[in-house]
């Protein structure tokens, strides 16, 4: 990091990609892999209509496959089920078990939005257009659909 100017863009983005390495680290907790965090939390958040495993595909940016193979591990750890009320089409709609709720009271990136809470809301608004802007221009670094910055209710 640049001592001299710790906003240089070099330092920026070390630190940036210092706090992705921590929130991916931190994402091995309670026997889950980060990708499995990422799909509990997104379940437990999403609308009705959202809540299969091709919607977290298309939320995360990712193709159906590993997405599926996700949904299928958390599905046999108990921690998903399948809806009670499938609406007509292909689409298995999932829903997160009251197992999947208690470990989610413990999720690890609990400390960052803990953090994030002691920011002032001009800081908050300013490291929401950051982050945009970052993954963002990410997303065109490889090619995939990336619909990470808005939220997973629509």
């Amino acid at each position: 990091m640049s001592l001299t100017d710790p906003t240089s863009v070099t330092a920026l983005l070390e630190l940036l990609e210092l706090a992705g390495r921590s929130m991916h680290s931190i994402g091995y907790a309670d026997g889950l892999y980060p990708a499995q965090w990422t799909a509990l939390r997104y379940f437990a958040r999403a609308s009705d209509g959202t809540r299969t495993a091709s919607a977290l595909a298309r939320f995360q940016g990712f193709a159906n496959g590993p997405v599926s193979r996700t949904v299928r591990t958390l599905i046999s750890k108990g921690l998903l089920r399948k809806s009670q009320n499938q609406p007509a089409g292909r689409a298995e709609h999932l829903e997160v078990t009251d197992n999947a709720k208690a470990i989610l009271d413990h999720d690890p990136t609990q400390v960052i939005a803990d953090a994030i809470a002691t920011l002032s809301e001009a800081e908050r608004e300013a490291l929401e257009r950051a982050l945009k802007k970052v993954i963002s221009a990410a997303s065109g670094v490889w090619p995939r659909e990336h619909k990470a910055v808005s939220e997973p209710h629509g």
